[in-house]
């Protein structure tokens, strides 16, 4: 069960973390143009993105009230990290977005190792789990 409450435990975390980190989106288009130019000048895909990605958030926290049963959800969660994180680094490397991103990326690449091993510890107690 201890693999358990550490799937529960990092999917919460998670989940929560995301809220903190995007629900501020929603205020700060504007100052994000003037912090790092140009500005935004497809809004569109800036709200898309943090839809989405609020949406995951959400997520995270249902796989976190019952992660035997929702473990495949796990893969596409590391999907959804791994797919942030690698693109803002390769982003940053060729100068196309700005260093302090990094953080960010760096942040949800630990995510990805944190989902990938709750899915590896949960394999046992999923096993008689039906959806």
């Amino acid at each position: 069960m201890r693999e358990i409450g550490f799937a529960r435990r990092v999917f919460t975390w998670a989940g929560i973390y995301g809220l903190v980190a995007l629900v501020p989106m929603y205020a700060i288009e504007r100052q994000l143009g003037i912090q790092y130019p140009p500005a935004i000048t497809h809004p569109e895909f800036y709200y898309g993105f943090a839809g989405v990605a609020l949406a995951w958030q959400i997520a995270f926290l249902v796989i976190g009230r019952d992660p035997a049963r929702l473990r495949p959800l796990m893969i596409p969660a590391v999907i959804e990290k791994l797919g942030y994180g690698v693109a803002v680094l390769v982003l940053v490397a060729l100068g196309r977005t700005a260093p302090p991103m990094a953080v960010t990326a760096i942040v949800d690449l630990g995510l990805a190792v944190l989902f990938a091993m709750a899915y590896v510890r949960t394999r046992g107690a999923a096993s008689g789990i039906r959806l």
